[in-house]
C-alpha cells in the first residue's frame, strides 16, 4: 500500500483540496531537504554551501559578487557572507576585495572547489532517486504545476 500525506501525519481529513495540497508540498519539502542534508554532510558541506560552489562553478573562470551569489541562491534566507567565508577556510574559494568597487567582493572557486564538485557530481544521482516514483511525463506535469505556483512569488 502507498503512503499518503493522512496516513503519514495521522491527519483524518483536510479542509479542502487546496490545504491537502499545501501540507503535502511542505511535507514533501522538508523529508527532501532532509535526503539533502544527509547526502552533503558525507562531504562536510551544506546545501547552501553545495548552491554557492554550484553557482561559482557556472561563473568560473570569472568571478562572482555576494550580491550575485544572494540573487541565486535557492535559500533566499542564507548568510550568503558567513558561507563563503566557511568555503574560504576549507580552500573551496577564495575571496578578494573587488578592484572596480571597493565595497564589493569577489569569489572564485579553486581547484579544490571544482574537485569537490565533480565528486560530489558521480554520486548526486543518489539524491535524484526520491522522484523515481514519478514517470519522465508526470516530471514534466510537476514541472509545470510548480512553475505555475511560482507565477504567485
Amino acid at each position: 500500500m502507498s503512503n499518503n500525506i493522512e496516513k503519514l501525519i495521522s491527519q483524518k481529513a483536510f479542509n479542502n483540496e487546496h490545504h491537502k495540497g499545501l501540507v503535502s508540498l511542505i511535507f514533501v519539502g522538508n523529508w527532501v531537504t532532509s535526503r539533502h542534508q544527509q547526502f552533503f554532510k558525507k562531504f562536510d558541506i551544506t546545501m547552501q554551501q553545495y548552491n554557492i560552489l554550484r553557482i561559482l562553478r557556472g561563473q568560473h573562470p570569472k568571478a562572482a559578487t555576494i550580491n550575485l551569489l544572494k540573487e541565486r541562491m535557492l535559500d533566499k534566507m542564507s548568510d550568503v557572507s558567513r558561507l563563503v567565508e566557511r568555503l574560504r577556510k576549507a580552500d573551496l574559494v577564495e575571496r578578494k576585495n573587488c578592484e572596480l568597487d571597493r565595497r564589493a567582493v569577489d569569489v572564485k572557486i579553486t581547484p579544490k572547489g571544482l574537485q569537490l564538485l565533480k565528486t560530489i557530481d558521480e554520486e548526486i544521482a543518489e539524491l535524484d532517486s526520491c522522484m523515481k516514483s514519478l514517470s519522465e511525463k508526470e516530471i514534466i506535469q510537476l514541472n509545470k504545476l510548480l512553475d505555475k505556483m511560482l507565477d504567485n512569488y
